[in-house]
């Protein structure tokens, strides 16, 4: 027999009660159990039901929501709770019949409406609970975008952060409380962002202008976005083995050998989707990847420091792996016998021992042999020649 949801996740705007369908409001009227933060609770009348503050950080207060299961329980949260909200992380913990969600008005719906935004050609950022660093990547003139910010003191770090870039011509419409009685509005200067005092909830709706450096969208991004002791893939080579690594929405990427991180952060730059591992051997360089993909926006990247195949056995098993250092007849066989079929093999080879190692495995498993010949010009006395770059022998298989 169908069991009812015990769980209903309900979203809840400035304007309390009064924004409210009928659905929700007998949603709330039948609850015993109405959880959320203190905020919310506040906009709410005494309906007769307990209430239990959800504790921060946010994750603390699963294990107090799974003691109530069974009884009716209202979880409240901001606006449309699957829009950056609390809906898909209770959705992936509790099974589908248990939960039900009846989502409110967008705070990004919201802003749009009160900027003339259309909502199809702005970028929507949650940053309540991220760094600003997730911007890096979008950053140029002309964009918009309508962030979540955690906080009224986040929007002078916002104005800091885009000063920083390069951007300090940039326009701040800062939109309190949208939606309730408190709502107000602002279009402020990263100046007077500074100098400004706002109140929690916040958005902005950001117009960058300014001369800052804006990165290129296709693969291969500049070599000096990324801090590198000499060892990184150039940017030739990376945008071709980016197209060898062909990311699908989705997939997870070893990147074994790191280096700077600069393969594995562009392929996290490829899609917000996909997911990344980069194991690297030495420490430092190790600690330059955080560095590099923290600056960057993908703080999502996953460093191990260690060495494959010994640290390889821990980790969740990827879609595609990468090899741009540590190859070896060890870490070869090791990948053939633990990959799962469909897994996806791109390696690249500078010297002759491990060009040939990748030409004996080509012929035992097939796949694709390039040879990445490359050649700048450069001064050669009062003329000009080509300077040739180590070629680059590359494998890709499907196993």
């Amino acid at each position: 027999m169908h069991k009812a949801p015990w769980l209903t996740v309900l979203g809840l705007g400035e304007d309390g009660l009064d924004g409210l369908s009928p659905a929700s409001r007998q949603v709330l009227d039948r609850a015993e159990v109405i959880m959320g933060p203190p905020r919310h609770l506040a906009l709410l009348p005494d309906t007769g039901a307990e209430q239990v503050e959800w504790p921060v950080p946010f994750s603390d207060g699963l294990p107090i929501l799974t003691t109530l299961r069974g009884r009716a329980t209202v979880v409240l949260a901001s606006g449309d709770p699957f829009w950056f909200g609390a809906g898909s992380v209770i959705a992936r913990n509790f099974e589908a019949g248990e939960w039900t969600a009846l989502p409110g008005q967008s705070t990004f719906s919201l802003a749009a409406a009160r900027l003339g935004w259309p909502l199809e050609t702005t970028l929507t950022f949650g940053l309540h609970a991220a760094p600003l660093t997730r911007l890096r990547p979008h950053l140029s003139p002309g964009l918009r975008a309508i962030l979540l910010l955690r906080d009224g003191k986040a929007v002078a770090e916002l104005a800091t952060y885009l000063t920083e870039t390069g951007f300090p011509d940039s326009a701040l419409h800062v939109m309190q409380a949208l939606g309730g009685p408190r709502e107000n509005t602002r279009t402020v200067s990263l100046t007077e962002a500074l100098l400004g005092t706002f109140d929690h909830p916040v958005c902005v709706g950001l117009e960058v202008t300014g001369a800052g450096r804006a990165f290129p969208k296709a693969s291969g991004k500049p070599d000096d976005i990324f801090e590198n002791d000499g060892q990184i893939t150039k940017r030739p080579v990376r945008a071709l083995t980016l197209s060898a690594l062909a990311p699908q929405r989705g997939e997870h990427l070893w990147d074994i050998g790191g280096g700077t991180g600069s393969i594995s952060i562009e392929w996290l730059m490829c899609d917000p989707t996909l997911t990344a591992t980069t194991i690297e051997p030495r420490t430092d360089r190790a600690e330059r990847i955080r560095r590099n993909a923290d600056t960057l926006g993908q703080d999502r990247l996953h460093v191990v420091h260690g060495t494959a195949p010994e640290v390889l056995g821990g980790l969740p098993l990827p879609d595609v792996v990468f090899i741009g250092g540590g190859l070896s007849q060890t870490l070869l066989e090791w990948l053939h016998r633990s990959l799962p079929t469909g897994a996806r093999l791109v390696a690249n080879a500078v010297t002759l021992e491990s060009e040939a190692l990748l030409a004996q495995w080509q012929e035992k498993l097939g796949g694709d042999l390039l040879r990445i010949e490359l050649a700048q010009a450069s001064a050669l006395g009062s003329m000009r020649g080509w300077n040739a770059a180590y070629p680059v022998v590359q494998w890709s298989v499907t196993l």
